[in-house]
């Protein structure tokens, strides 16, 4: 855990959440600023700045970061249309450097996103 990390914070429960999951490697729940009917973010419990700073051994953290997210998204009726986005770097819209996933469902996606 990161002291200065925002989604540490919510993760040890200094700030609140409106959280949908949690076991004892991932949590979850639903953005502040939704840009989709549902929003919500998949993150590890430990703490990576981006996905440019994985390391092999961070392979199967983020793989069951994704798994949670699609069955989130069946739980929520969001069913299997949704989008997966990860940010990495502040040019690409990260804004905290905490490796998370957001799903966004609800509605059709456009393409392209950006």
């Amino acid at each position: 855990m990161d002291n200065n990390c925002l989604f540490c914070k919510i993760i040890k429960g200094d700030i609140p959440s409106d959280k949908i999951y949690e076991d004892d490697d991932v949590f979850a729940f639903w953005d502040i600023a939704p840009q989709a009917p549902k929003h919500f973010l998949v993150i590890p419990k430990k703490h990576i700045s981006g996905p440019a700073a994985m390391t092999a051994e961070d392979e199967q953290l983020i793989g069951k970061v994704i798994r949670v997210g699609a069955e989130l998204a069946r739980r929520n009726d969001i069913g299997d249309n949704f989008r997966v986005v990860f940010n990495n770097g502040e040019g690409a819209g990260q804004t905290v450097f905490h490796i998370h996933m957001h799903i966004l469902g609800g509605r059709n996606m456009g393409w392209p996103p950006g």
